[in-house]
């Protein structure tokens, strides 16, 4: 049987669609203009959009995952069409703890009148570093959750890091814990010398320089990771973290 056709007007665009939706997915094959009016032939992608726009493809999706009791869709109104070995939530959370510790990392790398170790406020200098440490351990926790080798090979490398310093941080009162987590203790820290924490966290090339580095290492890799995490939502829009499929909504 012969697949049908129907022509849709729509802000000077004549655009033929396929009702066949057998060819989901299927390339464009031919497209020509006359008086400003453009047509697209019966194979375009539009073809497939109205399939996902009248939610059958996401019907599809749910009865061909439904047999498989590793991949249980929930009843969300969005199916998740990543490539990537991440969750978007993971993603998210790797990126939001990243930005926090590159933040306090710098913060502790401020010279000046905007340093922390020319600030009258008695302890300022170890509420910066325990956030430092906080923040540190915040992306431990979430890359821990990662599955994606370029996330997890930039983490190893902080980790390393880290631990090149450990002697030196020991005397600040910073501890490596078996889990590699940081823990910080108040007394040991107040009582260190100022020129180890200015060596430790205000000098260039410092273990809160290095480490301040490798956030921005690890966040991009989010990053990267992220923008392969894009979705279909029920209603047939395209969505992403970024915009990058929002040039298929700006058709309809």
């Amino acid at each position: 049987m012969d697949a049908t056709y129907y022509t849709k007007e729509c802000d000077g665009m004549s655009i033929s669609l396929k009702t066949d939706y057998s060819m989901l997915f299927s390339s464009l094959s031919s497209s020509s203009s006359k008086n400003s009016s453009i047509t697209f032939s019966s194979n375009t992608f539009f073809a497939d959009y109205a399939s996902i726009k009248n939610g059958s493809y996401g019907k599809l999706l749910k009865a061909y995952y439904a047999k498989n009791s590793d991949d249980t869709l929930t009843s969300s109104s969005t199916l998740n069409a990543s490539t990537s070995l991440d969750t978007t939530e993971t993603l998210a959370k790797i990126q939001s703890t990243t930005d926090s510790l590159k933040e306090s990392a710098d913060a502790l790398l401020e010279k000046g009148s905007k340093s922390v170790f020319n600030s009258e406020e008695e302890d300022a200098v170890y509420d910066a570093v325990a956030t430092f440490v906080s923040d540190y351990n915040s992306v431990l926790n979430a890359t821990d959750k990662a599955n994606s080798s370029s996330i997890l090979q930039k983490t190893l490398s902080m980790v390393n890091t880290t631990k090149a310093y450990e002697t030196m941080l020991s005397k600040v009162g910073i501890t490596i814990n078996d889990d590699n987590s940081l823990s910080i203790d108040k007394d040991t820290f107040k009582q260190a010398d100022e020129s180890t924490l200015k060596t430790l966290f205000n000098d260039t090339g410092s273990f809160a320089y290095s480490v301040s580095a490798s956030a921005s290492f690890i966040n991009f890799r989010a990053d990267t990771e992220a923008a392969k995490a894009n979705t279909y939502t029920i209603s047939g829009n395209y969505s992403s973290n970024y915009t990058s499929g929002s040039i298929f909504n700006s058709y309809f």
